[in-house]
């Protein structure tokens, strides 16, 4: 399966006073870790978006294991692990660099929608963006 890795440090504003990180960060990661996963196949939510397509989230979660912490180095890795007809899915792993210790785990669900937020099928709406995705990502799950 296709996946992506792209590293962030902890800043002080992503933290409690304990210097812990708040746990809503963590979504904001997950969409750092899609961000350069869309880059790394050649392309990025900016040309999804000029093509008519959008992907708002329609279903997350996330698994806390341990914290991370104000200035440590985090690796996320982004994979997709569903593409059906009008979503696809994304499962994300966050790292500490220096001790390799899993911090989290999550998943996010995204619908295919058009500019107006109706649901689209992405294989009939845009056929070659559909198979540009499909292709690239080597999906093994498709509806």
């Amino acid at each position: 399966m296709k996946y992506s890795e792209t590293t962030l440090r902890v800043r002080y504003k992503d933290t409690d006073q304990m210097g812990v990180v708040y746990y809503a960060n963590y979504f904001i990661w997950f969409e750092v870790g899609r961000s350069e996963f869309f880059r790394s196949l050649g392309m990025s939510y900016k040309y999804l978006e000029q093509n008519g397509i959008l992907l708002p989230v329609i279903e997350t979660y996330c698994s806390y294991k341990y914290p991370a912490r104000y200035d440590e180095l985090l690796k996320i890795v982004t994979r997709l692990h569903s593409l059906e007809v009008v979503k696809l899915g994304f499962q994300y792993e966050i790292m500490n660099v220096e001790t390799e210790k899993l911090l989290a785990r999550g998943e996010t669900t995204h619908a295919f929608v058009n500019k107006q937020g109706k649901p689209v099928v992405l294989r009939k709406q845009n056929p070659f963006l559909w198979r540009l995705i499909k292709d690239k990502l080597q999906v093994k799950k498709e509806i």
